[in-house]
């Protein structure tokens, strides 16, 4: 893991401050300020602005530098292999491309790697939403035994004792005390810059791409199928539906939560935003294509007493709906999103 040293924190003398850090990428050295002050959020509005960022974290520009090194520090894992990035990879929409990631000792999570695109807007996490913030949920994957495996006091100490550090805590929270607490709250901060809107869906949007007859086909077909979980402009409502993948649920979903039998098998929406990058599907993974994903929906819904009411009829796609569905959905990915230096692993640069 690269080393980040700060050569010197300076105290507040205006809007913006920068301290020369010292980032060590493999043999070399190159110079990168960081900037401080608060953060500007850029999102078209269309998105709207029902954003959710905690009076206690507020987003500062160093704290998102700070969050974004210690998203790719593995030393946050008991095995100092892992990180939150090795299950969430910027080319794939953050997400890892396995039905299960691996944390750990070579464990297996028991549910899909979630898509992080657009959480500014999101209130609950998980595929069952068990959290109600992203510094609660930052939180779980780090002393998770099947994922990073670590007490965050562990994690805290392994940080504060490298003294490259502690001079950037004090420069987000104004003492250099590091705690597991604050390794949340900065990764957070950097978790909610990772906005998702440059797609060629977002230009058509904004009248500066021309759809295809297929893409524009598939653009009605969606609306008209999809919009119930799917709908708005970031294809994305935050809602819990069982979508009729078994008869029986093996994982309950939220029902573990709120102990409702209706509950059982009802998992969180996911976004569909760069759903072209984000395979395998479902919250187990079991579809590895699009195809696949719209070939349960047309004719493999399974019934059961908690099958989400507007799914009690199968849709009735045929091959080509299917294909201009797919079409549309391809419209969705976001390459600046997905070569965005700003979200990139900094050891890699």
């Amino acid at each position: 893991m690269a080393a980040v040293s700060a050569s010197s924190v300076k105290k507040y003398s205006a809007m913006i401050l920068t301290v020369p850090v010292l980032l060590l990428l493999g043999w070399s050295r190159i110079s990168d300020p960081v900037e401080t002050g608060t953060y500007k959020f850029d999102y078209p509005a269309n998105f709207g602005n029902r954003i959710t960022v905690p009076a206690n974290n507020p987003t500062t520009k160093q704290g998102v530098y700070l969050g974004r090194l210690l998203f790719y520090e593995t030393r946050l894992s008991a095995t100092n292999k892992i990180s939150c990035g090795s299950c969430h990879q910027q080319e794939k929409a953050f997400t890892d491309g396995k039905a299960f990631s691996e944390g750990i000792n070579r464990q297996l999570t028991t549910r899909n790697s979630m898509s992080l695109v657009n959480l500014l807007w999101t209130r609950k996490f998980f595929w069952d939403g068990r959290s109600a913030s992203l510094e609660e949920q930052a939180l779980v994957p780090l002393a998770h035994p099947r994922e990073m495996g670590q007490s965050l006091q562990q994690s805290a100490m392994k940080l504060q004792e490298d003294v490259t550090y502690p001079p950037l805590f004090k420069l987000v929270f104004g003492d250099e005390a590091i705690t597991g607490e604050r390794i949340a709250k900065v990764i957070a901060q950097f978790e909610r810059t990772l906005i998702s809107s440059h797609s060629l869906y977002d230009q058509y949007l904004q009248n500066t791409y021309s759809p295809t007859a297929a893409e524009l086909r598939g653009m009605a077909l969606f609306s008209a199928n999809c919009d119930h979980c799917h709908g708005g402009i970031k294809t994305y409502m935050e809602l819990f539906h069982n979508n009729g993948l078994d008869s029986i649920s093996k994982d309950e979903g939220i029902a573990v939560l709120t102990g409702q039998a209706g509950d059982r098998g009802r998992f969180k929406v996911p976004t569909l935003r760069n759903i072209e990058l984000t395979a395998p599907y479902m919250h187990d993974g079991r579809f590895n294509s699009l195809e696949e994903v719209l070939a349960h929906y047309s004719g493999h819904v399974k019934n059961s007493p908690s099958l989400s009411a507007f799914l009690a009829h199968d849709i009735q796609l045929q091959p080509g709906e299917k294909q201009d569905i797919i079409s549309f959905l391809k419209l969705l990915t976001d390459s600046a999103f997905i070569h965005n230096p700003q979200f990139s692993d900094p050891n890699k640069i």
